[in-house]
């Protein structure tokens, strides 16, 4: 049985989290471990707007669902410090059918703070390749997230979602732009050398931004810089370059804050030190000054809020800036993505059905083998009757196979197994225990 516990932009404060995307360990092995034989598998999905764990019960558990929300809050306790309590309210949960769904949504960027972002599908991609690194994946685990790149993939393709939706960065330019008339004339400081970072130096191009600098709070400033024909600003110069930019975007992954209200104060001081040996003048601060937050955890301390002459424009305020999707594309997009789930569960459960049909088939086969070795021994010139007696069955056996598939895919094998455990008295075998768990490298 799939189980998703699920804590969002859509449930959660960005300070939760915030929280919980800087784990001390991964968080799939420990769901693994606190939930023993119970738990077959784990993946972890965690974001700027999300964090989610996709777990895979023992179906045939007594409480499956319980035990895996226990193992998997245990287990976020254990890596982030964030005690079960201080997590109700924030999180849902979501078991069998509904799981598919909501990671094809997910995936498709239908769940995104922006409607139709794109940057979700390579984290989503990124989460089953860590889990496959910890040994966390398991079977179903693995068809789960295929299936969610091929409903991501066939959203894209199909549906105007890609054009309707614009990416973090690109929303927050466009709520920049409201307070510059010429992104020509902006002095521009990038923070972070990642795919955000790339994605931001061609998001401001697009915008008309000329003089962009970049600096790397993990040394890897000049090679980007170089890559991309930037400006790199070193470590001894970064708070001067903060208090002279116009506009300061950050999108580091760095678990502290790497611009505060003592940079530009630092920044400040330098520049007006320098200034007034070149030129005789005192500097001016009266320009208004914007910083952009992209990072999760926060890369700004919040006090850059109280610098005079600093507006601060972080995960929180674009959220709630976030315009209206374009509702046909969303609707098509949510039909595509409902369609490839109900195909996924259908799958599912034809093969939880399966160990049921061949238990059948081996039962009436077994009583057919025993009649034709007494037909034998009587005498069956020709084989005539051995023939008659296996088309017989044959098609005694279609009716019932065929009922069992269409009952697996309405969500009722159940009764299917039921009935014959109390016509035939045949007890069907846990179709779990026939798939082995992917085992991490002990080594």
């Amino acid at each position: 049985m799939l189980l998703c516990v699920s804590a969002s932009h859509k449930t959660a404060s960005f300070e939760l989290l915030e929280r919980l995307s800087v784990p001390s360990s991964p968080v799939a092995p420990l769901i693994t471990e606190h939930g023993g034989e119970c738990v077959q598998g784990a993946v972890v999905v965690a974001t700027c707007n999300r964090f989610e764990a996709y777990v895979d019960m023992d179906e045939p558990v007594t409480a499956g669902v319980a035990l895996g929300v226990e193992a998997t809050l245990a287990a976020i306790e254990s890596a982030t410090g964030v005690p079960a309590r201080e997590l109700e309210g924030s999180y849902t949960v979501l078991g069998g059918s509904e799981v598919a769904e909501h990671l094809f949504a997910v995936a498709s960027g239908l769940e995104s703070v922006v409607v139709g972002e794109g940057e979700i599908a390579g984290q989503v991609r990124r989460a089953l390749t860590e889990s496959r690194e910890q040994g966390t994946t398991s079977a179903e685990l693995e068809r789960l997230f295929q299936r969610a790149s091929e409903a991501q993939r066939g959203v894209k393709n199909s549906t105007a979602i890609g054009r309707a939706g614009r990416s973090l960065v690109r929303l927050s330019l466009e709520l920049a732009s409201s307070r510059i008339a010429d992104w020509s004339t902006q002095r521009v400081l990038l923070v972070g050398t990642g795919a955000y970072a790339a994605a931001t130096v061609a998001a401001l191009r697009d915008q008309g931004a000329e003089n962009i600098s970049v600096h790397s709070p993990s040394g890897r400033a000049a090679k980007f810089a170089a890559k991309h024909g930037l400006h790199a600003v070193s470590a001894e110069t970064f708070p001067m370059a903060v208090a002279h930019a116009d506009l300061v975007i950050t999108c580091t992954t760095s678990e502290h804050h790497v611009v505060s209200a003592a940079t530009f104060a630092a920044g400040r001081t330098a520049v007006e030190a320098a200034a007034p040996a070149a030129t005789g003048c005192p500097v001016d601060h009266s320009g208004r000054r914007l910083v952009i937050d992209l990072g999760l955890p926060r890369n700004v301390d919040p006090d850059v809020a109280t610098v005079p002459g600093v507006d601060l424009l972080d995960l929180e305020t674009i959220r709630l800036h976030a315009p209206l999707e374009e509702l046909q594309a969303t609707d098509a997009a949510r039909d595509l993505v409902r369609d490839a789930a109900r195909r996924f569960v259908s799958v599912g459960e034809r093969k939880n059905i399966t160990p049921a049909v061949v238990a059948l088939r081996a039962h009436v086969f077994g009583v057919l083998d025993a009649e034709v070795a007494r037909v034998r021994a009587r005498g069956d010139e020709g084989g005539q009757t051995e023939q008659a007696l296996r088309h017989l069955v044959g098609v005694l056996l279609h009716t019932p196979t065929t009922r069992a598939h269409e009952l697996a895919e309405t969500g009722r094998a159940d009764e299917y197994i039921d009935a014959l455990s109390a016509l035939f008295g045949i007890e069907v075998a846990d179709s779990a225990t026939s798939a082995e768990r992917p085992v991490a490298d002990a080594g």
